[in-house]
């Protein structure tokens, strides 16, 4: 993650230069998370929750903190998201259930209201609108 604070370019502008330069390239994972995560047969809600799941099964933190905010922005419920973290959870075993609290603490903080914003991150940097 960069620091602005020492000068140092800001991802989203870092970003939005390399696009710029490289038009066909840079922004790809933005447009296929666009149209992945768009409503379809599967809703929107389901289709992030199961990248939640996917994220708790890779460890990735930030990645983990952006889908519980997506599937939240999406109408998720508290018991989707628990029966979600029981498949992450009954994949994983043990790692699954730390990683699986993880994610649940992120629920428990967006849902309070605690936390509004999402660091920059893999996932988090140029989220769909």
């Amino acid at each position: 993650m960069t620091n602005t604070d020492q000068g140092v370019h800001n991802t989203d502008s870092l970003f939005a230069e390399l696009r710029r330069l490289s038009p066909k390239v840079t922004g790809g994972i933005l447009r296929a998370r666009q149209a992945a995560y768009e409503e379809g047969t599967i809703p929107s809600r389901i289709k992030l929750l199961t990248a939640l799941a996917i994220s708790i099964a890779i460890r990735c933190e930030p990645c983990i903190r952006s889908y519980v905010k997506m599937a939240l922005d999406q109408g998720a419920t508290q018991a989707e998201f628990v029966e979600i973290l029981n498949v992450a959870m009954t994949m994983q075993g043990c790692p699954g259930e730390e990683w699986a609290l993880k994610a649940y603490g992120c629920y428990k903080e967006f849902i309070s209201g605690q936390t509004q914003e999402i660091d920059n991150s893999c996932c988090a940097t140029h989220l769909p609108d």
